[in-house]
């Protein structure tokens, strides 16, 4: 079994696209979600998101992100509605709580909450496409020359969390079909037996790399691949996004405002940009339907 966050190599554009290109790619979506409020340029964003993770083939990933990202959104919302105690339009007359005050629950306080929450979802796809559909040895390589330590560590991290998700899978698994008359296995037990494997995957990996020669002096800078020709694509939509959203950013053309009143404000240059983003997305996806 394939942990939905496993970088699984795909013959995809996305799967052929360099380090760099797919970084400034989506990249360029998690730009545009912290730099902006505005509820339909988020929306758009993460549009765009899923668009780029169904194309790039990594849909579990997208799914698993999901998941993460709802209970963690509804957590977001609910403090958010119960810790801001600002905002004109209330909705709830909550109790006097002896720290807090009156707590009221407002329209305001729940749709900044919602902003906020829409936001780390966006980065949270954002990553899980990154992480399923770009190589972690090619980003081991790209930071080799920068940083030896932290790019092995870095990457050794993203290898090895997905497979101890797939332990985990595995032994409550395995601990499920003992049959209905075996005592059930508790959680700490679980705990135990996957921090036991984990710790044994990581003697084997440590044993590995000494082998390779990381114990001593890190190896020597590898000779670069060919460019993948995909790239160009995915450089000219991550550019378009980057220059379309500063223009906005910097005219004020996609603004929002939670507190006091909910004041949304949408020119025709953001407008383009919530157009754009899903087709922009999809652009460079295109190029194996074309030559198909």
């Amino acid at each position: 079994m394939i942990a939905a966050l496993t970088y699984v190599p795909r013959r995809n554009p996305m799967g052929r696209a360099g380090v760099l290109a797919a970084s400034a790619y989506l990249g360029a979506f998690v730009a545009v979600a912290f730099g902006f409020s505005h509820p339909l340029v988020l929306a758009s964003d993460a549009v765009a998101v899923v668009i780029a993770g169904l194309l790039s083939g990594t849909g579990r990933a997208l799914a698993a992100s999901a998941r993460f990202a709802a209970w963690l959104a509804m957590l977001m919302v609910a403090t958010n509605a119960i810790a801001s105690q600002r905002g004109d339009s209330v909705l709830v007359r909550g109790p006097d709580v002896p720290v807090l005050g009156t707590v009221d629950v407002t329209a305001e306080a729940l749709a900044e909450g919602g902003v906020l929450a829409l936001r780390v979802a966006i980065v949270i796809a954002a990553f899980a496409v990154f992480t399923a559909a770009v190589d972690p040895d090619r980003v081991l390589r790209l930071m080799r020359p920068v940083a030896r330590r932290s790019a092995l560590t870095a990457t050794l991290v993203v290898r090895l969390v997905p497979l101890a998700a797939a332990d985990h899978a595995r032994i409550r698994d395995a601990a499920a079909l003992r049959g209905p008359a075996a005592a059930p296995v508790s959680r700490p037990s679980l705990v135990r037996r996957l921090v036991a494997g984990s710790l044994d995957r990581a003697v084997d990996a440590a044993a590995a790399l000494e082998l390779r020669g990381y114990a001593g002096t890190a190896p020597g800078r590898a000779r670069r691949g060919p460019r993948s020709p995909v790239d160009a694509a995915f450089w000219l939509a991550a550019v378009a996004i980057w220059g379309l959203a500063a223009a906005c950013v910097a005219t004020g053309a996609a603004t929002y405002e939670s507190y006091p009143g909910i004041e949304p404000e949408l020119e025709p240059l953001g407008l383009a940009l919530v157009l754009a983003l899903p087709a922009l997305a999809a652009i460079p996806h295109l190029q194996g339907v074309s030559r198909r």
